[in-house]
């Protein structure tokens, strides 16, 4: 069988098991303590903690799940290449029940499965099964259902179930979603791939590349409690995960069972030859499928043959680790997991240098539409990205070919000392780009020691950013659970009448579930609301009570409320702060015609990372290179012009399975969508769904888009590379903002215009002509009010102008008068020079005038070739400057311009220095100039 084969066999499998078929999660996980979606199970998490029920009927599904671990605690980075089945990037083909079937099914389907359909050598199979260590405190009993189940399997073959099914510990047989939460035992089949099959498990769990672990059958049964016990769960669940690459590597390895002679690898199957292939064609080398003794091997002494092996096969490894990270839109950055994703890119330009690759030319690039050929099938988003995969590697390619062979060539001649210093292996960092893994690797190639501790000690403050996108989180079961699967009312109206069904205590406060509520609870970028809960009873409305916040708990919608009477079965009116709704509301509706007129200024790919809404302002996060000037105003236009066009805003219940293939209509890749979603529409029919701008959205907008009122960028920047941040503003907020600047550049205004008056009297004392700027006719308050969007956009735009033209008036009045002066006071030491000069032998004199007058006399004495001394005294107003020169004939008589300056300065509390011939210096006490002058004109004469 095929790679692509494999996997189509096994979805058929379970879905003869009824099991539903559902896509891949992205990469870019859910959860915030994860830095890339790692296992299977993580899209399933909130099914396993009962927060969301499973949408599947019966609740049962399989899928294949890209995986990345490479950073943090899952890293197979290092291992990539040297061995025959380590990848930064796998695909992982799982099967799962959610409250349904457990042990019996699942390790009877494993079976009929593996050995039945696929004919997977029973006698070559190994099971374990969990059992603690009492002595060490680990939880639970021995899984004697597991173990029973797979006896009856192994005997049915003539097998002895005492080889074949094999004990295992609590680090290899007990997961633990965290240190509180759902676990349970598990299960993993190991295939024996000796040449004989007789290794009689003795290799299971050894880390042994001839005895692999190709399926994990989890069962999650019990919850971790905070105080170390372990509770029963209500609701027990299976979740399984198979090595899709490693069941090909040894399919296809073994030529279907049929030759264990030669150790399977993963490299040598279909899912990576294709790969290979365009890399032979494009580096004009040949693959050789050989491998180093172990991992731990002496990098010095590889052969070029071993070298140029290993890169082909990093390199085939990293182009599926970014290729599919860049389509769910995962971009190289410096910190977290955009860091890891470029620490791999630049891994995979290194290793292209063993091939021949330079920096003349590209090659990342080159095997994408390899990649995404063989790929796009089972993961659409791949041909879908396909030109934006290509754009960003061939950025991230060019970018580190700038730096990388001058940071090789300064690494060759620091190598020559014999080892590699922290400070330096931070400059590589720093300076060249080069990640702290690159180095090490330099230096294993090269058996050079580095210093880690004095590269850590540089690395502190760059550590601290990193680890803060890392942060462990504890994923635990919620201390309340409820079945109430309350009604959202909020769609429709602002104010409902509810029934208390449950009440909990949370700390100082209550939570409150009803069967229906107007509050949105936050998500998808929108804030919750807040509001007012108020009692009914014996037909009267009671005091009401303020609620703080809203949560999830479930399908149940919780009101938080200070403690007070409000009882199971109450009627209450929930009523949610309309004001507030309507701005956030606002922003949100906004947030779609931004996303609208992103496709069509500046590219379909501009594809969104991420976003906020909240009463004054909406975040936008977007895939895309800078945005000029141009675009943000047409960007801006556009938006205001379909505000003006009073559009209705309709949302729509329709089958997912009805629009997931409509490119008019924006969904995420790696979003989880029910069986019926919600399509936001602006424009067009009300149930035609024929909008120009059209979204799958659960959150709360405006009736129609003039209710927004204008639309303002406040600004447009980099949060990372190839990823933009807009910040905007609308309606009230909109005009709040602007007045705030206007209000800004009115006080700088002042601070300038009081500046230009005193360059304007540097001007008048040096006889040169002033410098004026015209005033701003002022803003009219009604339009920073009220005005439209050309009107205030034009008065604002107007005034940004206005202030900026002011800014560079003042700079370039401030350098006008610099100059002036210049000329002024050599016109003045000029003057001064030729009376002293004429009157013959050493100088010593007082001047009132800029300071810049005291080079001028020193330039002017050299120019003349004056062979005396001269001590120079200018009194600018504030304080005195003071300059010595000694020609020829006053050095030779032991006179030093660097020591009059630091003998004569201090008398007027100054100090200097400078050479023998000339030196400056400066002295704050102007009222002693006469004593410095006369000890001057004393050592002078």
């Amino acid at each position: 069988m095929t790679a692509n084969e494999i996997r189509q066999s096994f979805f058929d499998f379970f879905k003869e098991q009824k099991h539903t078929v559902v896509p891949s999660a992205s990469l870019l996980p859910q959860s915030p303590g994860l830095l890339f979606t790692n296992a299977g199970m993580n899209q399933f998490v909130p099914y396993f903690l009962g927060t969301e029920k499973a949408p599947y009927d019966p609740p049962r599904a399989t899928d294949t799940q890209k995986c990345i671990r490479a950073g943090g605690k899952h890293n197979d980075l290092d291992d990539v290449g040297y061995d025959t089945y380590h990848h930064t990037m796998f695909e992982m083909l799982g099967n799962w029940s959610f409250g349904d079937y457990f042990k019996p099914e699942a390790i009877q389907w494993s079976w009929d499965l593996i050995v039945e359909r696929w004919g997977f050598p029973a006698e070559r199979l190994y099971a374990s099964v969990y059992r603690p260590d009492k002595s060490l405190g680990d939880p639970s009993e021995f899984d004697q259902e597991a173990y029973d189940l797979w006896a009856k399997l192994f005997k049915s073959k003539g097998l002895d179930p005492v080889k074949h099914v094999v004990d295992g510990n609590k680090a290899d047989n007990f997961w633990m979603m965290g240190e509180t939460g759902p676990c349970g035992p598990c299960s993993e089949l190991h295939v024996d791939l000796t040449p004989n099959g007789d290794s009689e498990g003795k290799l299971v769990n050894m880390d042994s590349d001839l005895c692999i672990e190709i399926w994990n059958l989890v069962f999650i049964q019990y919850n971790a409690e905070a105080d170390g016990t372990f509770r029963n769960l209500p609701a027990k669940h299976v979740d399984t995960g198979m090595g899709f690459e490693r069941v090909c590597s040894i399919y296809q390895g073994t030529n279907g069972f049929k030759d264990f002679s030669k150790k399977p690898t993963n490299y040598a199957t279909d899912v990576f030859t294709p790969l290979f292939a365009k890399l032979e064609e494009i580096s004009g080398k040949k693959y050789q499928d050989i491998y180093p003794e172990s991992v731990e091997v002496d990098k010095s002494i590889l052969s070029q043959e071993m070298k140029e092996a290993i890169a082909f096969r990093v390199i085939a490894d990293h182009i599926r680790t970014l290729s599919f990270s860049i389509a769910d839109g995962i971009q190289p950055g410096n910190t977290g997991r955009n860091y890891v994703l470029r620490r791999i890119l630049r891994r995979a330009v290194r290793y292209g240098r063993t091939l021949g690759f330079t920096g003349d030319s590209l090659f990342l690039t080159q095997l994408v539409d390899t990649l995404v050929d063989q790929m796009q099938h089972i993961f659409p988003e791949m041909g879908t990205r396909r030109e934006a995969i290509k754009e960003t590697l061939t950025r991230e390619e060019e970018s580190f070919n700038r730096t990388l062979d001058r940071g090789l060539g300064i690494f060759d001649k620091e190598a020559g000392k014999g080892k590699i210093s922290g400070d330096f292996a931070f400059e590589l960092y720093d300076t060249y780009g080069f990640p702290i893994d690159l180095t090490e690797l330099l230096c294993q190639e090269r058996k050079l020691e580095i210093d880690m501790a004095g590269f850590e000690k540089r690395m502190d403050e760059a550590r601290t950013l990193s680890q803060a996108s890392q942060k462990k989180t504890i994923v635990r079961a919620l201390d309340i659970s409820s079945d109430v699967e309350t009604e959202f009312t909020g769609y429709d109206e602002d104010s409902s009448e509810a029934k208390v069904l449950e009440i909990y205590e949370s700390g100082d406060a209550l939570l409150v579930i009803t069967d229906r509520s107007p509050y949105y609870v936050e998500m998808g970028g929108q804030l919750g609301d807040k509001g007012i809960l108020t009692p009914f009873k014996d037909g009267e409305f009671g005091t009401a009570i303020e609620v703080n916040s809203v949560q999830r708990i479930g399908q149940a919608i919780a009101h938080e409320i200070p403690k007070s009477e409000i009882q199971v079965g109450d009627t209450v009116a929930l009523t949610v702060e309309v004001k507030r709704r309507r701005r956030i509301e606002s922003h949100h509706t906004a947030t779609h015609l931004l996303h609208w007129a992103l496709h069509e200024v500046v590219s379909p790919d501009a594809t969104q990372q991420g976003s906020l809404v909240t009463t004054d302002r909406l975040r936008f996060d977007f895939t895309s290179g800078a945005l000029t000037p141009k675009q943000i105003s047409e960007i801006e236009i556009k938006v205001n012009e379909k505000i003006a066009e009073n559009s209705g805003v309709f949302y729509n219940e329709v089958p997912h399975a009805d629009v997931k293939n409509r490119k008019d209509i924006m969904q995420f890749f790696g979003d989880k969508y029910g069986e019926m979603v919600r399509v936001v529409q602006i424009g067009g029919n009300e149930l035609g769904l024929d909008g120009y701008a059209m979204e799958l959205c659960g959150g709360t907008h405006l009736d129609n888009t003039s209710d927004i009122g204008i639309f303002k960028i406040k600004s447009e920047s980099a949060i990372a590379s190839g990823v933009r941040r807009i910040e905007a503003a609308c309606g009230v907020a909109a005009y709040d903002w602007a007045r705030s600047i206007a209000e800004k550049n009115a006080h700088e205004e002042e601070e300038l215009r009081a500046k230009l008056d005193t360059i304007n009297t540097g001007f008048k004392a040096v006889g040169a002509e002033e410098v004026h700027y015209p005033e701003e006719a002022r803003i009219m308050s009604a339009m920073l009010a009220a005005g439209t969007f050309d009107q205030l956009n034009t008065v604002f735009n107007n005034s940004l102008k206005h202030i900026q033209g002011l800014r560079d008036t003042v700079t370039a009045a401030d350098k006008k008068l610099k100059k002036a002066q210049a000329g002024a006071a050599a016109a003045m030491a000029d003057a001064a020079l030729v009376e002293l000069l004429e009157k013959g032998g050493n100088i010593a004199e007082i001047f009132e005038g800029p300071a810049n007058m005291l080079q001028e006399l020193l330039n002017g004495l050299k120019k003349k070739q004056f062979t005396g001394a001269g001590f120079m005294i200018v009194d600018d107003g504030s304080r005195l400057h003071l300059g010595a020169f000694c020609g020829a004939d006053a050095q030779a008589s032991g006179l030093q311009a660097g020591k009059l300056i630091q003998e004569l300065g201090p008398i007027a509390g100054g100090k200097g220095g400078g050479k023998p011939d000339q030196a400056r210096g400066a002295a704050p006490e102007r009222d002693k100039a006469s004593d410095l002058l006369a000890a001057a004109q004393a050592k002078l004469s």
